[in-house]
Protein backbone atom coordinates (compact mmCIF):
# COMPACT_ATOMS: atom_id res chain seq x y z
CA UNK A 1 0.00 0.00 0.00
CA UNK A 2 1.54 3.74 -1.01
CA UNK A 3 1.59 5.51 2.17
CA UNK A 4 1.08 8.81 0.93
CA UNK A 5 -1.98 7.15 -0.13
CA UNK A 6 -3.23 5.80 -3.42
CA UNK A 7 -2.88 7.94 -6.77
CA UNK A 8 -5.80 9.52 -8.28
CA UNK A 9 -6.97 7.92 -11.62
CA UNK A 10 -9.70 9.91 -12.44
CA UNK A 11 -11.35 10.18 -14.47
CA UNK A 12 -10.94 6.02 -15.75
CA UNK A 13 -13.22 3.59 -13.85
CA UNK A 14 -10.84 0.61 -15.71
CA UNK A 15 -8.28 -0.23 -18.03
CA UNK A 16 -8.05 -2.41 -21.08
CA UNK A 17 -5.19 -4.37 -22.41
CA UNK A 18 -5.84 -4.48 -26.00
CA UNK A 19 -3.83 -6.93 -28.11
CA UNK A 20 -3.44 -8.90 -30.96
CA UNK A 21 -4.99 -12.32 -30.10
CA UNK A 22 -4.19 -15.65 -31.15
CA UNK A 23 -5.42 -19.39 -31.57
CA UNK A 24 -5.54 -21.12 -28.53
CA UNK A 25 -6.43 -24.76 -30.15
CA UNK A 26 -5.31 -26.21 -33.60
CA UNK A 27 -8.84 -25.72 -34.63
CA UNK A 28 -8.89 -22.29 -34.61
CA UNK A 29 -5.54 -21.86 -36.79
CA UNK A 30 -6.98 -20.93 -39.89
CA UNK A 31 -10.01 -18.95 -38.66
CA UNK A 32 -7.91 -16.74 -37.10
CA UNK A 33 -5.73 -16.26 -39.65
CA UNK A 34 -8.78 -15.12 -41.86
CA UNK A 35 -9.81 -12.53 -39.39
CA UNK A 36 -6.48 -11.01 -39.64
CA UNK A 37 -5.98 -10.91 -43.51
CA UNK A 38 -9.65 -10.44 -44.01
CA UNK A 39 -10.06 -8.08 -47.38
CA UNK A 40 -6.56 -9.29 -48.69
CA UNK A 41 -7.86 -11.85 -50.69
CA UNK A 42 -5.16 -14.29 -49.51
CA UNK A 43 -6.12 -17.70 -50.50
CA UNK A 44 -7.15 -20.39 -47.74
CA UNK A 45 -4.07 -22.73 -48.64
CA UNK A 46 -1.80 -19.75 -48.00
CA UNK A 47 -3.70 -19.33 -44.84
CA UNK A 48 -2.77 -22.88 -44.36
CA UNK A 49 0.40 -23.22 -45.16
CA UNK A 50 1.06 -19.87 -42.44
CA UNK A 51 -0.57 -21.87 -39.70
CA UNK A 52 1.94 -24.47 -39.82
CA UNK A 53 4.01 -21.96 -37.83
CA UNK A 54 1.22 -22.64 -35.11
CA UNK A 55 1.13 -26.03 -35.45
CA UNK A 56 4.73 -26.89 -34.72
CA UNK A 57 3.69 -25.33 -30.99
CA UNK A 58 0.06 -27.21 -30.74
CA UNK A 59 -2.32 -24.83 -32.81
CA UNK A 60 -2.17 -22.56 -29.65
CA UNK A 61 -0.33 -19.04 -29.76
CA UNK A 62 1.21 -17.92 -26.03
CA UNK A 63 -0.03 -14.30 -27.09
CA UNK A 64 -3.28 -14.61 -24.48
CA UNK A 65 -1.57 -16.48 -22.22
CA UNK A 66 1.51 -13.73 -21.73
CA UNK A 67 -1.97 -11.07 -21.64
CA UNK A 68 -3.27 -12.62 -18.83
CA UNK A 69 0.36 -13.08 -17.23
CA UNK A 70 0.27 -9.43 -17.60
CA UNK A 71 -2.96 -8.80 -16.14
CA UNK A 72 -2.70 -10.53 -12.79
CA UNK A 73 0.48 -8.18 -13.00
CA UNK A 74 -0.50 -5.66 -13.18
CA UNK A 75 -4.02 -6.39 -10.57
CA UNK A 76 -0.93 -7.31 -8.35
CA UNK A 77 0.82 -3.74 -9.10
CA UNK A 78 -1.83 -1.89 -8.62
CA UNK A 79 -3.42 -3.55 -5.29
CA UNK A 80 0.04 -3.14 -3.74
CA UNK A 81 -0.27 0.61 -4.66
CA UNK A 82 -3.95 0.84 -3.68
CA UNK A 83 -5.40 1.57 -7.21
CA UNK A 84 -8.88 0.40 -7.65
CA UNK A 85 -9.09 -0.03 -11.17
CA UNK A 86 -10.74 -3.26 -12.68
CA UNK A 87 -8.35 -4.32 -15.75
CA UNK A 88 -10.15 -5.84 -18.76
CA UNK A 89 -8.76 -7.77 -21.79
CA UNK A 90 -9.55 -7.19 -25.54
CA UNK A 91 -8.22 -8.66 -28.42
CA UNK A 92 -8.19 -7.49 -32.24
CA UNK A 93 -8.45 -10.78 -34.11
CA UNK A 94 -9.54 -13.52 -31.69
CA UNK A 95 -11.25 -13.79 -28.29
CA UNK A 96 -12.08 -12.17 -26.30
CA UNK A 97 -13.20 -9.75 -29.13
CA UNK A 98 -12.51 -6.66 -28.68
CA UNK A 99 -16.32 -5.72 -28.86
CA UNK A 100 -17.50 -8.76 -26.44
CA UNK A 101 -14.83 -6.68 -24.15
CA UNK A 102 -16.95 -3.29 -24.47
CA UNK A 103 -20.49 -5.36 -24.13
CA UNK A 104 -19.18 -6.40 -21.20
CA UNK A 105 -17.57 -2.99 -19.22
CA UNK A 106 -20.60 -1.62 -20.54
CA UNK A 107 -22.42 -3.93 -18.36
CA UNK A 108 -20.28 -3.47 -15.36
CA UNK A 109 -21.17 0.27 -15.33
CA UNK A 110 -17.74 1.34 -16.68
CA UNK A 111 -17.85 4.88 -17.89
CA UNK A 112 -14.49 5.71 -18.69
CA UNK A 113 -11.56 3.42 -19.97
CA UNK A 114 -8.00 3.91 -20.91
CA UNK A 115 -6.32 1.62 -23.11
CA UNK A 116 -3.07 0.10 -22.89
CA UNK A 117 -2.07 -1.45 -26.42
CA UNK A 118 0.47 -4.07 -26.53
CA UNK A 119 2.12 -2.55 -29.58
CA UNK A 120 4.90 0.31 -28.60
CA UNK A 121 5.09 1.85 -32.17
CA UNK A 122 4.16 3.87 -34.40
CA UNK A 123 3.02 3.06 -37.75
CA UNK A 124 -0.50 1.90 -39.52
CA UNK A 125 -0.44 -1.78 -37.98
CA UNK A 126 0.63 -0.97 -35.16
CA UNK A 127 -1.03 1.92 -34.06
CA UNK A 128 -3.83 3.47 -35.79
CA UNK A 129 -5.40 -0.15 -37.21
CA UNK A 130 -5.48 -0.39 -33.43
CA UNK A 131 -7.16 2.64 -33.13
CA UNK A 132 -9.66 1.82 -36.02
CA UNK A 133 -10.84 -1.56 -34.10
CA UNK A 134 -11.55 0.74 -31.58
CA UNK A 135 -13.73 2.64 -33.34
CA UNK A 136 -15.20 -0.32 -34.71
CA UNK A 137 -15.87 -1.82 -31.37
CA UNK A 138 -17.63 1.35 -30.25
CA UNK A 139 -19.80 1.48 -33.14
CA UNK A 140 -20.98 -1.98 -32.40
CA UNK A 141 -21.63 -1.33 -28.57
CA UNK A 142 -23.98 1.05 -28.12
CA UNK A 143 -23.45 2.91 -24.56
CA UNK A 144 -19.57 1.92 -24.82
CA UNK A 145 -17.45 3.89 -22.35
CA UNK A 146 -15.32 6.48 -23.32
CA UNK A 147 -11.85 5.35 -24.19
CA UNK A 148 -8.46 6.95 -24.23
CA UNK A 149 -5.57 4.72 -25.64
CA UNK A 150 -2.24 5.53 -24.01
CA UNK A 151 0.81 6.74 -25.89
CA UNK A 152 3.54 4.94 -27.90
CA UNK A 153 5.99 3.67 -24.86
CA UNK A 154 9.04 2.56 -27.11
CA UNK A 155 11.50 5.08 -25.27
CA UNK A 156 9.89 5.06 -22.01
CA UNK A 157 12.67 3.71 -19.62
CA UNK A 158 10.16 0.97 -18.47
CA UNK A 159 10.43 -0.76 -21.55
CA UNK A 160 14.01 -0.07 -22.29
CA UNK A 161 15.82 -0.92 -19.20
CA UNK A 162 14.24 -4.65 -19.02
CA UNK A 163 16.09 -4.80 -22.85
CA UNK A 164 19.42 -3.46 -21.35
CA UNK A 165 19.57 -5.96 -18.97
CA UNK A 166 18.16 -8.75 -21.23
CA UNK A 167 21.51 -7.77 -23.44
CA UNK A 168 23.70 -7.84 -19.97
CA UNK A 169 22.03 -11.33 -19.60
CA UNK A 170 22.18 -13.11 -23.22
CA UNK A 171 25.78 -11.62 -23.80
CA UNK A 172 26.69 -13.15 -20.24
CA UNK A 173 25.63 -16.85 -22.02
CA UNK A 174 28.19 -16.60 -24.64
CA UNK A 175 32.60 -17.29 -24.11
CA UNK A 176 34.07 -14.02 -23.21
CA UNK A 177 30.27 -12.88 -21.86
CA UNK A 178 30.09 -11.61 -25.29
CA UNK A 179 33.29 -9.37 -25.76
CA UNK A 180 32.87 -9.99 -29.64
CA UNK A 181 29.36 -10.63 -29.80
CA UNK A 182 26.78 -8.83 -32.49
CA UNK A 183 23.90 -7.18 -31.26
CA UNK A 184 21.17 -7.79 -33.92
CA UNK A 185 17.92 -6.45 -33.02
CA UNK A 186 14.93 -7.56 -34.56
CA UNK A 187 11.48 -6.02 -35.02
CA UNK A 188 8.34 -6.74 -37.60
CA UNK A 189 9.16 -5.90 -40.82
CA UNK A 190 5.78 -4.05 -42.11
CA UNK A 191 5.91 -2.42 -46.25
CA UNK A 192 7.70 0.27 -47.35
CA UNK A 193 5.33 2.65 -48.17
CA UNK A 194 3.61 1.87 -44.64
CA UNK A 195 7.03 2.48 -42.79
CA UNK A 196 7.36 6.07 -44.91
CA UNK A 197 4.05 7.29 -44.00
CA UNK A 198 4.04 6.10 -40.59
CA UNK A 199 3.84 9.09 -37.84
CA UNK A 200 2.16 12.82 -38.51
CA UNK A 201 2.72 14.31 -41.57
CA UNK A 202 6.05 16.22 -41.59
CA UNK A 203 5.07 19.89 -42.20
CA UNK A 204 8.61 20.68 -43.46
CA UNK A 205 8.55 18.15 -46.03
CA UNK A 206 6.39 16.91 -48.41
CA UNK A 207 6.08 13.38 -47.61
CA UNK A 208 5.79 11.92 -43.66
CA UNK A 209 7.99 11.26 -41.04
CA UNK A 210 9.15 7.26 -41.50
CA UNK A 211 8.79 7.29 -37.55
CA UNK A 212 8.28 3.69 -37.44
CA UNK A 213 12.08 3.25 -38.45
CA UNK A 214 13.12 6.17 -36.41
CA UNK A 215 11.25 5.39 -33.42
CA UNK A 216 13.01 1.71 -33.11
CA UNK A 217 16.28 3.31 -34.24
CA UNK A 218 16.33 5.44 -31.23
CA UNK A 219 15.49 2.44 -28.89
CA UNK A 220 18.14 0.58 -30.24
CA UNK A 221 20.90 3.36 -29.87
CA UNK A 222 19.58 3.78 -26.70
CA UNK A 223 20.04 0.24 -25.57
CA UNK A 224 23.77 -0.21 -27.16
CA UNK A 225 24.54 3.14 -25.03
CA UNK A 226 23.50 1.32 -21.86
CA UNK A 227 25.18 -2.07 -22.79
CA UNK A 228 27.81 0.10 -23.19
CA UNK A 229 28.18 2.13 -19.99
CA UNK A 230 27.67 -1.23 -17.95
CA UNK A 231 30.42 -3.63 -20.10
CA UNK A 232 32.90 -0.68 -20.87
CA UNK A 233 32.59 -2.43 -24.66
CA UNK A 234 30.56 -0.79 -27.72
CA UNK A 235 29.25 -3.81 -28.96
CA UNK A 236 28.28 -3.21 -33.57
CA UNK A 237 24.56 -3.28 -33.47
CA UNK A 238 21.77 -3.41 -36.60
CA UNK A 239 18.16 -3.62 -36.79
CA UNK A 240 16.66 -5.97 -38.59
CA UNK A 241 13.55 -7.21 -39.66
CA UNK A 242 11.40 -10.87 -39.64
CA UNK A 243 7.90 -11.82 -40.32
CA UNK A 244 7.53 -10.36 -43.62
CA UNK A 245 4.25 -11.58 -45.70
CA UNK A 246 2.23 -10.06 -48.60
CA UNK A 247 3.27 -10.24 -52.20
CA UNK A 248 7.06 -10.78 -53.50
CA UNK A 249 6.53 -7.78 -55.49
CA UNK A 250 5.34 -5.49 -52.81
CA UNK A 251 8.64 -3.69 -50.81
CA UNK A 252 9.20 -4.46 -47.47
CA UNK A 253 11.46 -3.41 -44.51
CA UNK A 254 14.73 -4.93 -45.01
CA UNK A 255 17.21 -6.96 -44.34
CA UNK A 256 15.27 -10.26 -42.68
CA UNK A 257 16.93 -11.48 -39.85
CA UNK A 258 18.06 -14.57 -41.86
CA UNK A 259 19.79 -12.80 -44.59
CA UNK A 260 21.37 -10.62 -42.13
CA UNK A 261 23.02 -14.12 -40.33
CA UNK A 262 24.36 -14.78 -43.91
CA UNK A 263 26.05 -11.33 -43.90
CA UNK A 264 27.44 -11.43 -40.76
CA UNK A 265 29.33 -14.56 -41.44
CA UNK A 266 31.11 -13.58 -44.46
CA UNK A 267 32.59 -10.55 -42.64
CA UNK A 268 33.22 -12.99 -39.90
CA UNK A 269 31.34 -12.63 -37.26
CA UNK A 270 30.50 -15.84 -35.11
CA UNK A 271 28.20 -14.83 -32.26
CA UNK A 272 25.23 -12.52 -32.18
CA UNK A 273 22.48 -11.75 -29.61
CA UNK A 274 19.14 -11.77 -31.41
CA UNK A 275 17.11 -8.97 -29.19
CA UNK A 276 13.49 -8.74 -30.29
CA UNK A 277 13.11 -5.21 -29.49
CA UNK A 278 9.93 -4.78 -31.61
CA UNK A 279 8.03 -6.80 -29.12
CA UNK A 280 7.28 -6.89 -26.15
CA UNK A 281 6.36 -10.33 -24.99
CA UNK A 282 7.53 -13.95 -26.40
CA UNK A 283 4.97 -14.21 -28.83
CA UNK A 284 4.57 -16.25 -32.08
CA UNK A 285 7.37 -14.05 -34.23
CA UNK A 286 9.76 -14.44 -31.54
CA UNK A 287 9.07 -18.44 -30.96
CA UNK A 288 8.93 -19.14 -34.51
CA UNK A 289 10.77 -16.07 -36.11
CA UNK A 290 13.59 -16.23 -33.95
CA UNK A 291 14.12 -19.12 -31.19
CA UNK A 292 13.02 -21.65 -34.31
CA UNK A 293 14.02 -20.11 -37.89
CA UNK A 294 16.34 -17.73 -37.02
CA UNK A 295 18.35 -19.85 -34.68
CA UNK A 296 18.57 -22.50 -37.13
CA UNK A 297 19.65 -20.15 -40.02
CA UNK A 298 22.68 -19.26 -37.11
CA UNK A 299 23.54 -23.34 -36.28
CA UNK A 300 23.48 -24.01 -40.19
CA UNK A 301 26.59 -20.97 -39.94
CA UNK A 302 28.12 -22.05 -37.69
CA UNK A 303 27.26 -18.73 -35.50
CA UNK A 304 26.33 -18.89 -31.41
CA UNK A 305 23.54 -17.01 -30.99
CA UNK A 306 22.00 -16.55 -28.52
CA UNK A 307 18.36 -14.64 -28.01
CA UNK A 308 17.64 -12.01 -25.22
CA UNK A 309 14.08 -12.24 -23.34
CA UNK A 310 11.44 -9.64 -23.77
CA UNK A 311 9.96 -7.31 -21.50
CA UNK A 312 7.44 -9.53 -20.74
CA UNK A 313 5.88 -9.06 -16.95
CA UNK A 314 9.56 -7.42 -15.63
CA UNK A 315 8.30 -5.42 -12.66
CA UNK A 316 9.71 -2.46 -14.42
CA UNK A 317 7.74 -3.04 -17.72
CA UNK A 318 4.54 -3.49 -15.15
CA UNK A 319 5.29 -0.50 -13.16
CA UNK A 320 5.27 1.48 -16.64
CA UNK A 321 1.60 0.83 -17.89
CA UNK A 322 0.66 2.03 -14.36
CA UNK A 323 2.91 4.91 -14.93
CA UNK A 324 1.20 5.72 -18.45
CA UNK A 325 -2.29 5.43 -16.68
CA UNK A 326 -1.72 7.61 -14.05
CA UNK A 327 0.13 10.12 -16.49
CA UNK A 328 -2.69 10.32 -18.83
CA UNK A 329 -5.15 10.57 -15.79
CA UNK A 330 -3.40 13.60 -15.10
CA UNK A 331 -3.46 14.68 -17.86
CA UNK A 332 -7.14 14.61 -18.80
CA UNK A 333 -7.73 16.22 -15.17
CA UNK A 334 -6.02 19.54 -16.91
CA UNK A 335 -2.51 19.01 -15.32
CA UNK A 336 1.28 18.63 -16.17
CA UNK A 337 2.24 15.59 -15.72
CA UNK A 338 6.16 14.32 -15.94
CA UNK A 339 6.64 12.71 -19.41
CA UNK A 340 9.28 9.46 -18.91
CA UNK A 341 11.20 9.29 -22.14
CA UNK A 342 14.83 7.99 -22.64
CA UNK A 343 17.17 8.29 -26.21
CA UNK A 344 16.67 10.49 -28.93
CA UNK A 345 13.11 11.38 -29.27
CA UNK A 346 10.60 12.86 -26.99
CA UNK A 347 7.82 11.32 -25.14
CA UNK A 348 4.79 10.83 -28.12
CA UNK A 349 1.69 13.00 -27.55
CA UNK A 350 -1.72 11.83 -25.50
CA UNK A 351 -3.47 12.15 -28.97
CA UNK A 352 -2.23 10.98 -32.52
CA UNK A 353 -2.25 14.04 -35.00
CA UNK A 354 -4.52 14.13 -37.93
CA UNK A 355 -3.27 11.97 -40.62
CA UNK A 356 -1.18 10.19 -38.87
CA UNK A 357 -0.20 6.48 -39.80
CA UNK A 358 -2.87 6.30 -42.81
CA UNK A 359 -4.47 3.46 -43.54
CA UNK A 360 -2.73 2.03 -46.81
CA UNK A 361 -6.41 1.02 -48.36
CA UNK A 362 -7.61 4.09 -47.92
CA UNK A 363 -9.18 6.73 -45.36
CA UNK A 364 -11.24 4.95 -42.14
CA UNK A 365 -12.23 6.93 -39.06
CA UNK A 366 -10.45 5.66 -35.89
CA UNK A 367 -10.80 6.79 -32.02
CA UNK A 368 -8.29 8.37 -29.97
CA UNK A 369 -6.84 10.99 -32.42
CA UNK A 370 -6.89 14.81 -33.32
CA UNK A 371 -8.99 13.99 -36.33
CA UNK A 372 -11.23 11.43 -34.24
Amino acid sequence: MNPAGPPDVLPYDALLVLSFGGPEKPEDVVPFLENVTRGRGIPRERLEQVGEHYFLFGGRSPINDQNRALIAALEKDFADQGIDLPIYFGNRNWEPYLADTLAEMKADGVGRAAVFATSAYSSWSSCRQYRENLYDAVEATPGAPRLDKLRQYYNHPGFIEPVVDACLTALGELPDNGDAARLVFVTHSIPTEMANSSGPPDPEHAQRGGAYVRQHRSAVDEVARRVKEVTGRAHRHDLVYCSRSGAPSTPWLEPDVNDHLEELITDGVSRVVLVPIGFVSDHMEVIYDLDTEAMETARRLGIQAVRAATAGIDPRFVAMVRDLVLERAAAERGEEPTRAAVGSMPAGPDLCRAGCCPNPRGPRPALCGADS
